[in-house]
């Protein structure tokens, strides 16, 4: 990141965070039904709602879960990767893998954010920051902890179904530069295309969240420098 800095390739304002499957080295019927698992009300759901994740495990991996990014999709074994990229070229600027869950991407996008972005009472008065996004991250927990950091929600809204689970005011949904940032919502998408085609993290070999995650980055460094590659000029590289 000095390098893109010092090229002036880093938007310091306006960023994207999604989140994408890794396949994990196992197997569905590698999850057995656990000897302890919670009882009624005391699981990790909402609530306290007991889960999957609560009542089978892996035996080959124990940190993968039976998870799927859609309502159609099969569920399989997995983690998931998170990003944050600045608008301006595309460049991830934080990332992480966790473990698989509806929660984490808003988790992790918050979670990335503080990374990156200083506090409120830390930033000049002249910088405004936005956050792109899509449904997935249209939940009023997650809008209202933007606001709270006074970081603009330029979350897309549910136009069908799920109509209830939009959270943005009329002043947020007519911001001018909420459509610039859901534009450049596809830089982010090439990211973890880059990283899956003919690529290992489609389905990673390695085991344990620990190792995944720092494969994950390693991929995630690398589609950076790529990208970087195209970016600053051959002669501004030689001095």
């Amino acid at each position: 990141m000095v390098e893109a800095r010092k090229h002036a390739l880093l938007s310091e304002e306006h960023f994207t965070v999604d989140g994408t499957l890794i396949q994990a080295w196992a197997a569905a019927r590698s999850f057995k039904e656990k000897s302890d698992p919670p009882a009624s009300g005391k699981g990790s759901g909402h609530k306290g709602a007991v889960l999957l994740r609560d009542k089978v495990e892996s035996v080959t991996d124990p940190d993968a879960r039976l998870y799927k990014k859609a309502t159609a999709d099969k569920a399989v074994p997995a983690y998931q990767g998170h990003a944050l990229i600045e608008n301006r070229n595309g460049l991830v600027v934080a990332a992480e893998a966790s473990l698989a869950a509806t929660i984490a991407e808003r988790e992790m996008a918050l979670a990335l954010l503080d990374r990156v972005v200083e506090p409120k009472d830390k930033r000049d008065l002249e910088q405004q920051i936005t956050l792109g996004a899509d449904t997935q991250y249209q939940e009023a927990e997650f809008i209202e902890a933007l606001r709270q950091r006074e970081v603009a929600p330029h979350v897309s809204e549910y136009v069908k179904g799920n109509l209830e689970k939009n959270s943005l005011t009329e002043a947020e949904r007519g911001d001018a530069r909420r459509p610039i940032s859901q534009r450049k919502r596809k830089l982010i998408e090439r990211v973890f295309g880059w990283s899956k085609l003919d690529r290992p993290l489609r389905q990673v070999k390695l085991r344990g969240l620990d190792r995944v995650d720092w494969f994950y980055r390693m991929t995630i460094v690398a589609q950076n420098l790529v990208r970087m590659r195209r970016l600053i000029p051959i002669d501004a590289l030689a001095q």
